[in-house]
């Protein structure tokens, strides 16, 4: 492990220029305009992974191409399966980049591009630390597959299907995805637990047409402020979702992650001043890490109905809706939640309008086994990489295909995220840390030495 760290340490400078290219594709899977840049992307990532002597291939789904590799001359030896995505948010707005993103630019020690942390970045180190292996041994120590998709952003419409189709192919032992952030600068981590979600709409409609709120407002009901009222009644003053049965099946976190969470180093007012907020609010009885790692909550995500340009308008609108997201922990069931959500929507709204419930999307939570030995390994690698014990953290987002991932193969996976929480993924200015990208290249090195 001496020489291939030599070698990543040697070929930092090259590492980042083939991160720049593969940055400078602007792989826009929501867009259909970037179709074509997509597909180049695919093509261009097999043929890197091709070169350092991974077999890969770009095979079809019904949307946007996978971009499958392997390499498995290990006999004998555990098979890590590498999950990533080389799709990218849309950049928008493009006004508030400092640079363009898709020109990808190092400022005060950060690589500033769309897609630099989520996931192009974090991919690479994997691909990187197997270029490093090939390089000084002309092996690796473990067989490895890759499974690259370009439509995470979109939410893996076509993943599922494509790993049913590809089961047996995809069979492995361990399975490593590096799509989340540690906990802070020089606090790398290890994420056991995510949240699930249940994304929901509610479209209450009225009169037949918009009508004029001089001749028939106070006769007819408004379908804006019964939804507003309808609104109002989802979580109660002290912060807890009051969809009734939501919490039936909660189960609270243990007292050895109760004191884990509140020994890590986290500073509620910078966590405030990087989102803006005049203040935290939540569940009663949960402090915030609590409330955004293992705790469930409902949000509302977006509104509409009405009038909302210029000047006024005065109507009563034909008709209102939201967007509603849940985020749900360990023991919720997507499918009873979303049923309890609607049945409850339903009972609020009055026989003055009509209301219709739309179900978007449905994902269950993760949480991992923190005591088995790819863990352990993992916390080996991690910490050989980064030069500190890694701490064990959840997350508060979801990443849908673990579920896929546990039906169809029966496997957790490992998240090693090498990122930062504020390197901005979605956002304008994305960025990835240089002393990160080098960090996690080096991890994901030893994490090939450790699982053998």
């Amino acid at each position: 492990m001496n020489q291939v760290r030599a070698y990543i340490d040697e070929n930092q400078e090259r590492f980042l220029e083939d991160l720049k290219h593969f940055l400078s594709m602007p792989s826009v899977s929501a867009d259909s305009a970037h179709t074509d840049a997509v597909n180049a992307c695919a093509q261009q990532l097999a043929a890197h992974m091709n070169e350092i002597g991974i077999s890969a291939e770009v095979l079809p789904t019904n949307g946007h191409p996978v971009v499958y590799g392997e390499w498995l001359q290990a006999a004998g030896r555990p098979t890590l399966l590498v999950y990533g995505h080389y799709d990218v948010q849309p950049p928008d707005p493009l006004e508030l980049w400092q640079s363009p993103p898709f020109e990808p630019a190092v400022r005060n020690g950060s690589l500033y591009a769309r897609g630099a942390t989520d996931d192009k970045g974090q991919l690479l180190c994997h691909i990187k630390a197997a270029e490093a292996h090939f390089k000084v041994h002309g092996r690796l120590p473990i067989n490895v597959k890759y499974l690259i998709e370009g439509e995470e952003e979109i939410g893996s419409p076509s993943l599922a299907q494509f790993i049913e189709q590809h089961t047996e192919r995809l069979r492995a032992d361990v399975i490593v995805i590096s799509d989340s952030s540690q906990f802070g600068p020089d606090t790398p981590a290890i994420t056991y637990g995510l949240r699930g979600l249940v994304y929901m709409e509610v479209v209450l409609e009225g009169p037949a047409q918009d009508l004029h709120s001089g001749m028939f407002g106070g006769t007819i009901a408004n379908p804006a402020g019964v939804l507003a009222a309808l609104l109002a009644q989802l979580v109660t003053a002290d912060g807890r979702v009051a969809v009734p049965g939501f919490y039936d099946d909660v189960v609270d976190l243990a007292d050895w992650e109760r004191e884990a969470f509140a020994a890590l180093p986290f500073d509620e007012a910078m966590y405030l001043k990087a989102t803006g907020a005049p203040a935290a609010c939540g569940e009663a009885g949960y402090t915030t890490l609590e409330r955004q790692w293992v705790r469930p909550a409902l949000d509302v995500n977006g509104l509409y109905g009405g009038y909302g340009g210029e000047g006024s308008k005065t109507i009563i609108p034909a008709r209102a809706g939201a967007k509603v997201s849940m985020r749900l922990v360990p023991n919720q069931d997507p499918d009873k939640i979303a049923d309890a959500f609607e049945a409850y929507a339903k009972k609020l709204a009055p026989d003055t309008v009509r209301c219709k419930i739309i179900r978007h999307a449905a994902a269950p939570s993760f949480l991992a086994p923190v005591e088995s030995p790819p863990m352990a390994a993992a916390r080996r690698a991690v910490k050989a990489g980064f030069g500190v014990e890694p701490v064990m953290i959840r997350g508060g987002g979801t990443i849908p295909v673990l579920s896929d991932f546990k039906r169809l193969l029966g496997l957790d996976a490992l998240l090693l995220g090498f990122g930062q929480p504020d390197d901005g993924p979605h956002s304008p200015n994305e960025r990835f840390r240089l002393v990160d990208f080098h960090h996690g290249c080096l991890s994901a090195a030893h994490l090939l030495d450790e699982l053998a």
